[in-house]
């Protein structure tokens, strides 16, 4: 769906570059950045997943030469996208103002963590602290525990990497329209902030509240997790009413009068403990068999290998093994386009000599 569409890469952490694999996903020629003679950030593997469909060129940055060659990318592409902190690549001769003179047309994708200004822009800082600062963790766990995000999803993805993707993207239509290159400032704290509107809405009709574990969505016996007892966990959330009677009937209970209440908060606690022992009779397999075909709003809670096995995430082909790693398929998908399988990640530099040699031919 992006065919056409050339961006620029420089090698960062988490975001950024998840940005590019999803961009690279949909068909952009993505080409990285890697630092010469760098070595992968702690954890992280020689190729990595989220390099998959990219080329990769080394360069080093502190290199007259080489940033002779970053700079002839950059005429010949239409996005940039970096995650250093602020000032970086304009120390480096690479900023928007910079790299405007010979691309006045460049989308410049910048992926941080607070931000490019204010009084935290120039900090360290992690998605935990992100999605803290920003609200998106406050719901996160039940009532008396601390707040603790799936790591990485909600401020990283959610509130980093997507919010650059749909910003380059939009950048890339204005100026394709005639209206010259933008500067897309993407910032975790603004992204995750951002999603909290969902809510924010459930607040103008009372549906929300700032007290943790009194929310249609955080508090009620019926949206949530629960253990079973071979150690599974099984997740509840039948919101609306007709979905709750499906799930009381499955389980025998919709004569009981410990769960007539569905919306009153007063009898949650109450409610949430009974459920918890009912669930803790049995092992998860039971449960899944009880509620399959319904509209009980009853899914398992699986690790990515169990999801990879169970049959409907199987049969959408949704995680894949290719290149020995176990890695989700591109998303979304479109009507017009199939199904695609992840293309292969590079080694860092794989690329270099074409790409000096095609850059040369283009000169």
């Amino acid at each position: 769906m992006l065919e056409g569409l050339r961006i620029v890469e420089i090698e960062a952490l988490g975001p950024a570059p998840f940005a590019c694999m999803m961009l690279a996903d949909l068909g952009a020629e993505v080409i990285v950045v890697h630092r010469r003679n760098g070595r992968p950030a702690p954890g992280m593997p020689e190729r990595s997943v989220i390099d998959r469909g990219k080329r990769s060129i080394e360069l080093d940055l502190k290199s007259p030469d080489d940033i002779a060659v970053l700079r002839k990318l950059v005429r010949r592409s239409e996005a940039l996208v970096e995650g250093f902190r602020p000032g970086v690549m304009e120390r480096l001769g690479l900023g928007p103002a910079d790299l405007a003179q010979i691309n006045p047309d460049l989308v410049y994708g910048r992926m941080t963590g607070w931000g490019q200004s204010g009084p935290r822009a120039l900090t360290a800082g992690h998605d935990l602290n992100y999605v803290s600062l920003s609200g998106a963790a406050w719901y996160a766990s039940n009532p008396g525990e601390p707040p603790f995000t799936p790591p990485t999803l909600v401020g990283d993805i959610g509130g980093g990497a997507l919010y650059l993707v749909a910003g380059i993207l939009a950048g890339v239509m204005a100026a394709r329209a005639g209206r010259g290159g933008t500067v897309v400032d993407a910032a975790i704290v603004d992204g995750s902030a951002h999603m909290m509107n969902l809510l924010m809405a459930l607040r103008q009709t009372g549906g929300l509240s700032m007290a943790r574990g009194k929310s249609l969505l955080d508090g009620p016996p019926w949206s949530r997790c629960y253990a079973c007892a071979d150690g599974g966990f099984l997740s509840v959330q039948c919101l609306e009413p007709k979905f709750y009677a499906e799930f009381l009937a499955r389980l025998g209970l919709d004569d009981d009068e410990n769960f007539t209440a569905q919306f009153d908060a007063k009898a949650w606690p109450r409610q949430t403990a009974l459920m918890a022992g009912i669930f803790a009779r049995e092992p998860r397999a039971h449960w899944e068999t009880l509620f399959a075909g319904s509209d009980a709003c009853v899914a398992p809670a699986l690790d990515p290998l169990q999801s990879a096995a169970e049959p409907h995430m199987a049969a959408r082909g949704v995680w894949r093994m290719d290149d020995g790693v176990l890695q989700a398929a591109p998303a979304p998908r479109f009507s017009t386009e199939p199904v695609s399988s992840p293309r292969p990640f590079p080694a860092r530099g794989e690329h270099t000599e074409a790409i000096l040699a095609w850059l040369e031919a283009d000169a």
